[in-house]
């Protein structure tokens, strides 16, 4: 028997990654970043990524969970070269894990973050917290940048597509 308080769904929520934009050089040159759901309330962050050969972000810790499906080329953890992410690989990091990310070839993967990324310079200073609102920001500023029309993404907390023009 279906419940009798239910969510009345008008409309799929969902963004086609093959005809949504990708706003580049994001987070930093070589890094291009196409965002799926961002909830800022919750503080969940889904964004499919791609990166050019040769990246290697800051020294980052996770406040909580992260997924990670890697869907072409290769990265890995400087901590962990010798277990590299490929093409077909999902990955779990548990919160308050701490990690440098690179790939030599150039990578493709969507992540689902809960929480923030403490990012790190190379001398183990403070740089930035990375989170669902900075991300939202970002994606905003560079689109308008980039003249970008139509990047849809799902915003969270009282559903809704929302589109950046």
């Amino acid at each position: 028997m279906i419940p009798e308080i239910i969510t009345a769904q008008d409309s799929l929520l969902y963004v086609n990654t093959t005809d949504a934009p990708i706003v580049r050089d994001a987070l930093v040159p070589g890094v291009h970043v196409q965002p799926l759901f961002l909830d800022t309330q919750q503080g969940i962050w889904v964004v499919r990524v791609t990166m050019d050969a040769g990246i290697t972000l800051p020294t980052h810790f996770h406040t909580g969970q992260v997924h990670v499906w890697t869907t072409a080329g290769s990265w890995n953890y400087l901590e962990h070269a010798n277990e590299p992410q490929t093409a077909g690989c999902y990955l779990y990091e548990p919160g308050g894990s701490i990690h440098t990310f690179h790939t030599e070839q150039g990578t493709e993967f969507t992540t689902m973050v809960i929480g923030s990324n403490v990012n790190f310079d190379q001398d183990g200073n403070f740089v930035n917290i990375m989170d669902a609102g900075w991300i939202e920001e970002m994606i905003n500023q560079m689109s308008k940048e980039q003249g970008l029309t139509n990047v849809k993404y799902v915003k969270g907390t009282g559903a809704r597509i929302q589109t950046v023009d």
